[in-house]
């Protein structure tokens, strides 16, 4: 069995995300963190609450250890890095972070968004570049872990038009297919209404809708075709 973190800029990306996939690994016995950079309190829901951004925070952080509960994750970290303001930091200093988290964990899969973010949000971009430059700094120093670095993606059969714009990587950029059981999706959905404050948005996006589809992940420095359907196969001992 395997450990695997996800790291995402925002509560929800997991849910909004690779929640279902996140099921399956757990229930295969696999390890399964989660960190999340921000509390996510510079949303603009807060506006129609009446929050501050710390109020905000404080409220997604309790939806947060709702869906730690309804995943059954093996751990979760959440931080308080500025929402929507990962861009007006000093990298190296989130870079900091994120490398004491993973040398705490020794992870053998360590996942964060593609290149594109999805959404394109910046917040969600600069995770990229932050967990992809601690991976291949750990890998040039020749530590045995993380193993492999993938990216949470949508495929070209996925749905991008709707109430965001998202992007979708080519069919030959993608290394991993999970298949989701109903089980699995209905874990998801679970996970999904854990953020009350966020019902409108879920609607609008339709994403609770989409809960069995395929999860689709890139893998950096490797590549596979036909796409794996597991994130944990075929594991390096070291990725070159």
């Amino acid at each position: 069995m395997s450990r695997i973190l996800y790291i995402f800029p925002h509560p929800d990306d997991e849910s909004f995300g690779p929640a279902p996939g996140i099921a399956q690994q757990l229930k295969q016995g696999h390890e399964v963190f989660l960190l999340t950079l921000t509390k996510g309190g510079a949303t603009r829901v807060r506006h129609d609450l009446g929050l501050s951004v710390e109020e905000m925070g404080e409220v997604r952080l309790k939806e947060m250890i709702a869906v730690e509960q309804t995943l059954g994750l093996t751990g979760m970290t959440v931080l308080d890095l500025p929402d929507s303001g990962l861009k007006d930091m000093c990298p190296m200093d989130i870079e900091q972070v994120l490398r004491a988290h993973i040398e705490e964990l020794k992870p053998d899969v360590i996942i964060t968004y593609a290149v594109h973010g999805i959404s394109g949000f910046f917040d969600h971009l600069v995770s990229h570049a932050c967990v992809k430059r601690v991976f291949c700094e750990m890998k040039r120093e020749g530590s045995p872990y993380p193993k492999r670095l993938a990216f949470f993606t949508m495929g070209p059969d996925s749905i991008t038009e709707g109430h965001f714009t998202l992007k979708a990587s080519p069919a030959e950029d993608i290394d991993c297919v999970i298949e989701v059981t109903d089980d699995e999706a209905k874990i998801g959905y679970d996970a999904l209404m854990c953020y009350q404050t966020y019902l409108d948005t879920i609607a609008k996006t339709g994403v609770d809708k989409r809960v069995h589809d395929n999860i689709h992940f890139e893998f950096f420095g490797e590549s596979f075709d036909p796409p794996l359907r597991d994130l944990t196969a075929q594991l390096p001992e070291l990725v070159k």
